[in-house]
């Protein structure tokens, strides 16, 4: 077999586009959906009483999803009992919907808190859910400055509510 070149020296990925066109970001992406009522449109997967589930629209990673209080507040000792329980029964959830549909090997799982943290969102605090498989990373990142995602976000919406209601039943 020889290796495919051609097909290698280009990258496409046609949905970045739509992030870099945003002459301003919505910072308010999160109460957004947290409000919606279509949730297809918003990527909302999972709703509780005081959190929710939802794929992240650029993600670090393919599969990356956040569980979102309703409530905005930027501040972790902020958050009710039932609000921390629900944003961690959700990220088990999203765990056991990842392994269901993308064979995810492993995660990581945090908040960043804060702009010394990276916060992209600095009033709505969010708990990031990021499958990973051994041997994942490659060179992109470090050389090019560029994620690779392997699949479209409508596509593994799709898959990911089809996991969720088999595990349901």
């Amino acid at each position: 077999m020889e290796f495919p070149k051609a097909e290698i020296e280009t990258l496409w990925c046609p949905w970045r586009v739509e992030y870099f066109e945003q002459e301003e970001r919505d910072a308010n992406f999160l109460t957004w959906a947290a409000q919606a009522s279509d949730d297809a449109a918003h990527l909302v997967i999972a709703r509780r009483k005081n959190a929710f589930l939802m794929m992240n629209r650029y993600p670090y990673s393919v599969g990356h999803l956040m569980a979102v209080p309703y409530r905005k507040t930027a501040e972790l000792s902020s958050l009710g009992e039932n609000e921390i329980l629900e944003l961690w029964e959700l990220a088990v959830h999203a765990q056991a919907l990842l392994r269901a549909t993308m064979k995810a090997q492993g995660f990581n799982i945090g908040l960043n808190l804060g702009p010394g943290a990276g916060a992209g969102v600095l009033d709505h605090l969010h708990l990031h859910i990021v499958p990973r498989w051994e041997g994942d990373t490659n060179f992109m990142p470090v050389l090019g400055a560029t994620r690779l995602l392997s699949e479209g976000l409508q596509s593994l919406y799709e898959k990911i509510m089809a996991a969720q209601q088999r595990l349901a039943a």
